[in-house]
């Protein structure tokens, strides 16, 4: 009956140590990419617009806000006509003096702002793709010194020198988000673990203690 109850100790053991084998791989993920300190903005009549998080968070944030949803997205429509699009104007968002990506900005097209995404991007290839870019577009690069037409009837409220408020979900990035959690179950498994093999070592100490005696 003993050694019954070593042999299924071992493998629960056995069958706890794969649930943790095949934890999230996530968790055990390498360094992570930095995150992105700078964008810049180039267009016709401009000198080249250098805004970053550490001297202008507010508007370093809110010019991220207009491009970073698209480096992953899917396409959403097909390439405009030229003639529909306006002028065109360059951001490149960098990480560490390193450009990572970089999408042609189009806050005056006709039906709205568009976005392009070349599939040859400094971080990797991806698919080329069109998008429909967020109304506030205008009113973000006139903030960081394009010279576009005010658009009042698209930014309401606002924080110090004019910007628009941000809210709480803005801060949150939901990769990081989800590697901590993770992380987090990862380091239960392994702490659980820990725990049931000093149960078992106990056990099977035990055991081999009642062996000798009988």
């Amino acid at each position: 009956m003993i050694t019954r109850f070593v042999s299924a100790a071992v493998a629960l053991a056995a069958a706890f140590a794969m649930i943790i084998g095949l934890a999230p791989g996530t968790a055990q993920a390498g360094p992570k990419a930095p995150k992105p300190n700078t964008v810049t903005i180039t267009g016709p009549k401009i000198d080249k617009i250098t805004v970053t998080n550490s001297k202008q968070d507010q508007l370093f944030q809110l010019l991220l806000s207009e491009v970073s949803w698209m480096a992953t997205a899917t396409p959403q429509t097909s390439a405009p006509k030229a003639k529909n699009l306006g002028v065109k104007y360059v951001m490149a968002v960098q990480a560490n003096g390193k450009v990572q990506q970089t999408y042609d900005l189009y806050p005056q097209a006709v039906g709205g702002p568009r976005a392009h995404r070349g599939a040859k991007q400094p971080s990797g290839k991806t698919t080329d793709g069109w998008f429909y870019g967020r109304l506030t577009m205008s009113e973000s690069l006139r903030y960081a010194g394009v010279p576009l037409e005010k658009r009042a009837d698209v930014m309401n409220g606002g924080i110090g020198a004019g910007y628009p408020e941000r809210s709480a979900a803005d801060d949150v990035d939901p990769v990081d988000t989800v590697n901590d959690a993770f992380a987090q179950l990862r380091q239960l498994f392994l702490l659980n673990g820990a725990i049931l093999v000093v149960i078992l070592f106990g056990l099977a100490g035990i055991a081999f203690l009642i062996r000798r005696k009988v």
